[in-house]
Formats: structure tokens, sequence, C-alpha cells
């Protein structure tokens, strides 16, 4: 007499199409940034001349976006395929990844509390970069501009930084109109005013420094950041551990799906 065993084991369509609904969300956000991506560079005629992002000095916020979108979509293609294919090696790859990004947010969170004095040497030079080129890239420029009006601030530690960018720069080899001057978003608004006035900024800097904070603001970007941060803090911490909790969530349903598909693949061997 032959005795046969028979496995009950079976993929749970619950937690098959929750990480099926969980990628699609990453996969239609991966689409969404590269389609918003590539249509900025269209518009700036990058892709007819790619040259033009190694020509940048500073960064093309443009860049960012692509990245992200690709990662993204990545993901959530893999997610996606792999819970409706029961593919455990694209399960893999997207739990795999998962972890790995997760790990790197945790150590570049850690290593910035622990090298603080680093970290704003890094920002600073960074800010400083993108200063020079604030007139090369359309995205930059509002991307700087959005900083200073959002925090109240200009150039990296006061006004003086805007002598980095040829336009702005102080010295009398510079014929630019905007010489002696900053960018309209250091300006103080006016209340009457209901259209901005993008040439407030001219020649500010020829006036004595005791009357500059009457026209522009005169703190740095990296202190207003700095009290920025202890003011937000449970609000960047709320984000951060919201954050966390979906990658773990999304891990949680890659490895159950794994270990339900790797038991119903052992049970057919015997």
């Amino acid at each position: 007499m032959h005795y046969y065993r028979y496995s009950n084991a079976e993929v749970s369509c619950w937690y098959k199409y929750l990480l099926f609904s969980y990628n699609i969300v990453f996969w239609l956000a991966g689409v969404a940034f590269l389609g918003a991506g590539l249509w900025a560079w269209s518009e700036k005629g990058v892709l007819s001349d790619l040259t033009k992002v190694t020509r940048l000095h500073g960064i093309d916020p443009v860049v960012l976006v692509l990245m992200v979108g690709v990662v993204m979509f990545t993901l959530g293609f893999a997610g996606c395929v792999g819970a409706l294919r029961e593919n455990i090696c694209l399960l893999k790859f997207f739990c795999g990844t998962i972890v790995l990004i997760f790990f790197l947010e945790l150590a570049v969170a850690v290593l910035a509390f622990l090298f603080q004095d680093w970290v704003r040497d890094r920002f600073r030079e960074f800010f400083e970069s993108n200063i020079r080129s604030y007139r090369d890239d359309i995205d930059l420029q509002n991307l700087i501009d959005s900083l200073q009006k959002a925090n109240q601030c200009c150039g990296a530690y006061g006004p003086e930084d805007w002598d980095l960018n040829v336009y702005f720069n102080c010295s009398g080899a510079s014929y630019s109109r905007e010489k002696c001057g900053v960018p309209f978003s250091c300006c103080v608004p006016d209340p009457a005013q209901k259209v901005v006035n993008t040439q407030c900024g001219y020649d500010v800097r020829t006036e004595p420094k005791s009357k500059w904070d009457e026209y522009i603001f005169t703190k740095g970007c990296i202190q207003a950041l700095e009290g920025w941060l202890p003011r937000n803090i449970y609000i960047v911490a709320g984000i951060f551990i919201a954050i966390s909790l979906l990658q773990i969530f999304g891990i949680f349903l890659a490895k159950t799906l794994i270990s339900d598909i790797e038991a119903v693949k052992a049970g057919h061997h015997f």
C-alpha cells in the first residue's frame, strides 16, 4: 500500500493583492515623476542636447525628480509583477531594495546627527555652488527662490554670498544690471504690493549694511534651517516614522508572500 502526503499550503490572496495594490501606487507615482521630469527637460531643450546637464555647475532639480521616478517605477513594477506572477526573484529584489533603502535612510539620519559640523560644511558648499549657477537653470533658480522666500533668508550665511554669482557680484568688472543686488526672493515682502516686484533687490547692497534689513532678509539660509528644525522636530520625526512604517509594511507583505510561495512549491515535491 502506498501513502501520499498532500500539502494544505496555499498562497494567500489577501497578501498577494494587498502587495499588488501597495506597489501600484509606487508604480503610478514613478510614472508621474518620470513624466514630469521628462516634460521639464523637454521644455528646457535638454532632451535634444543632453550635454546641458553636464555643463550645469549646480544641481538640476529635474535630475533628482527623474532619479526618484526611476527608483519608484522599478520597485513598483517589480512588486506588481512579482505579486501577480508569484515570482520569488522579483519579490526578493523588491524586498531587498526596500530593506537597503530603509537602512540607508537610518544611517544617513544617524550620521547627520553625529557629524553636524561636517553636514553644515557640505550644505554650505552645496548652496554656494548653486548660487554660482543661479541664472543657468530656471528650475534651480525657482528652487533657491522658494527656499529663500519660505525661510525668509538670503544666501548661505548672508546676502554677501551673492557675490559668488557673476550677475550679482559687486566687483568693478561686472556690467550686469543686477550688480550689487540680490534676487527678489531675498526682499522683505511689502503687504501693499499685489504684484511681485522682481527688481526689488537691485543695488540694495550699495546701501550701508545697517539699512539692509529694511529691504532684504539678512539671515543666511543655513541659520534659518538650523532654527527651523528644532521648531518642527515632531513633524520631521512623524514624516520619518510614517515613511519607515510604510517601508516595513511593504517588507512584511513581500516576505509573507515569499514564504507562502515557497511553502506551496515545497509541498509539490511530495
